[in-house]
């Protein structure tokens, strides 16, 4: 058996994955949880998106790390 399992559904579970990762970090270390899982995939085609993969999150984090 598992020790751990998936709680809740797809749409709500960023908040339970931070506090869950929080507990493996030392706590004076700064750190973020950058939950991407939702807008990652389209599931229907809009004028702004393509089916699939939206690459959602990536810019900003490079961003981020290049400020780094």
């Amino acid at each position: 058996p598992a020790d751990l399992r998936s709680t809740g559904s797809r749409w709500g579970g960023a908040i339970t994955a931070g506090l869950f990762l929080g507990e493996f970090v030392p706590r004076k270390l700064p750190w973020m949880h950058m939950d991407i899982a939702g807008p990652a995939f389209a599931e229907t085609e809009v004028p702004e998106s393509r089916l699939g993969g939206t690459g959602a999150g990536v810019l900003t984090l490079m961003r981020w790390l290049e400020s780094v």
